[in-house]
């Protein structure tokens, strides 16, 4: 391991004390804020629940969250939860007929009928790649045959993604093995050169390093770690502190080796169902938790937490019921779950589905699309993450997606039901976007706060998270709204509204992935961000286009639809 490298590990560490800090001065609840109020690009939900909205009638929303699993127990989330009114729990049988057995809160499309669940799964480039080995891995490229060289050429493209995939795990990980190493070791010496005193300030700036770079490297460690950690006063508490930094890393790339990138590991086992039947349903359990709801009940909670109970946080809608759809493992969905997901939710009620995940490959995407079309026809509006691979989603696939498999002639190739979200961070310059956020002025649709993201998660416990996948459900969260107390607006007319309602920074920001400026404009088709103030204002003004029993053209509703603000 050479110099380089030890500077390359100690700046990991710095930066990550750096950002943790900076974090701190950040309203936890940022992304509910107002710009001009406030000072942040969040949604204006808080000021526009208090004013334009206060003691305004709203209708109940049922919104489906597809994810990992959602803890329907959390002290912030339970008062939420959908509850199937046909159902009656635990009793062991299908009473509303629907083809699953006490779906009380939703379903899990994951999980066996013995109630295993599957935790951990490969990614769909590897289950392409398992499924093509067998007929390619030894062919003679100068006998493969007419018919065949078009899957020939796709699966070496893929069998080198997954080769060089595996290969830079496996690099990764003896990389974090050899730097927590002398890591541990660099801090040992410095720890042996106090001889016995106390680890403070003051003792560690009297450490003669002479020039050893070990010693060096020890005593800058030492430094940055006590300054922000001053509950660490003994050596063996400082290499633990250090072993569980490294801990996630050695956790992540070991987790791509032995599951993501293993061609050989199957789950489906677990799940029991004919997985070749791509439209089969009626399998899974009712366990919509799951072994880890971490995502998703972050993502829930940034939708329906409960408002102003003194508990935790705020969900930005005022009158909703959380269904937790669970059908995303650790690794790839797969298309046939996420399909028999959207069809469950749209037939249970929900007007809203999230869908915080995505992959580079749908090789049943004709499946995810007829399930798409099928929300469509039922007015379901779903919103989806862009991704965080920092990259244009105009020009690379990020699934599923709003473009149709199969295009109609002279028609339109997209779905009306769409909104595709790209994240923000809570800044006013050229850092705005997210550094790993997708992009596309054709197929990403708005912006919406993703970066230090406060929420619920599992055992009534609160964090805060990354990524598109936290922007979509807070761009859900608003589009919940919109269909709560304007319910008779169609998803169409929500997507346009939404769109010809951002906020648009007439600033220039770094495009991510790459180094250089461009207009914030320029990276989504509406060019900003969603604004639920300017959403309400715009919706006020439009006429709905269907008819809500309950509702009349005055927008007033029955006592029981009355918000929960």
């Amino acid at each position: 391991m050479n110099l380089i490298n030890k500077n390359l590990i100690l700046t990991f560490i710095l930066i990550s004390i750096q950002f943790l800090d900076a974090q701190t001065s950040l309203p936890k609840d940022w992304y509910m804020l107002d710009k001009s109020k406030d000072g942040y690009y969040g949604v204006s939900a808080e000021k526009t629940i208090s004013t334009l909205l206060k003691d305004k009638p709203s209708k109940t929303v049922v919104v489906a969250i597809l994810d990992s699993g959602v803890d329907y127990k959390h002290e912030d989330l339970k008062d939420n939860m959908w509850v199937n009114p046909k159902e009656i729990p635990n009793n062991g049988k299908d009473d509303d007929k629907n083809g699953y057995i006490d779906d009380i809160h939703g379903w899990n499309f994951i999980g066996g009928k013995n109630g295993e669940n599957v935790s951990v799964d490969n990614y769909e480039v590897v289950r392409l790649y398992g499924k093509m080995k067998y007929k390619f891995a030894n062919a003679d490229p100068d006998k493969i045959s007419s018919a065949d060289k078009k899957d020939y050429a796709t699966f070496l493209k893929i069998k080198e993604e997954v080769e060089s995939r595996r290969n830079a795990a496996k690099e990764a990980l003896d990389q974090i093995e050899q730097s927590e190493s002398l890591v541990k070791n660099a801090i040992q010496s410095a720890v042996k050169a106090l001889d016995g005193k106390p680890l403070t300030m003051e003792n560690i700036n009297n450490i003669d390093e002479g020039d050893s770079k070990n010693l060096s490297m020890g005593v800058a460690i030492l430094k940055q770690v006590i300054e922000e950690n001053s509950e660490i006063t003994s050596g063996d508490q400082l290499i633990e502190f250090i072993e569980n930094d490294f801990a996630e890393g050695k956790k992540h790339y070991s987790k791509e080796l032995d599951y993501a990138f293993n061609p050989d590991f199957d789950t489906r086992k677990i799940v029991g169902d004919n997985y070749k039947d791509a439209y089969e349903k009626n399998y899974g359990n009712n366990d919509v938790k799951g072994p880890d709801a971490s995502h998703g009940t972050h993502v829930a909670g940034l939708i329906g937490a409960v408002r102003n109970n003194n508990i935790g946080m705020n969900g930005i809608a005022t009158n909703v019921k959380i269904m937790s759809v669970r059908c995303v493992p650790d690794g790839d969905e797969r298309d046939k779950d996420v399909a028999n997901a959207i069809r469950y939710a749209v037939d249970q009620g929900a007007t809203v589905i999230n869908m915080s995940f995505g992959k580079g490959y749908s090789p049943e995407k004709e499946v995810v699309d007829a399930a798409v079309k099928y929300a469509a026809s039922k007015d379901v509006l779903l919103v989806h993450a862009a991704g965080n691979s920092a990259q244009n989603n105009d020009k690379t696939d990020n699934f599923p997606c709003k473009q149709y498999k199969v295009k109609k002639f002279l028609g339109n190739n997209k779905a009306k039901n769409w909104l595709e979200i790209g994240a923000i961070a809570p800044k006013s310059n050229e850092e705005l976007v997210a550094t790993f956020s997708n992009y596309g002025k054709k197929n990403v649709d708005v912006f919406s706060p993703g970066v230090a993201i406060y929420s619920t998660t599992p055992e009534n416990s609160y964090q805060s998270f990354q990524g598109t996948s936290m922007a979509s459900p807070i761009a859900a969260g608003v589009a919940t709204m919109l269909r709560s107390y304007f319910p008779t607006l169609t998803s169409k007319q929500i997507i346009k509204i939404i769109k010809k309602s951002v906020e648009v920074p007439n600033i220039e920001v770094i495009e991510p992935g790459t180094k250089k400026q461009v207009k914030f404009s320029s990276l989504s088709s509406s060019g900003g961000i969603i604004n639920l103030e300017k959403a309400v204002i715009l919706a006020t003004k439009t006429k709905g286009k269907k008819k809500v029993s309950g509702w009349n053209s005055n927008h007033t509703a029955s006592s029981t639809d009355k918000p929960k603000a």
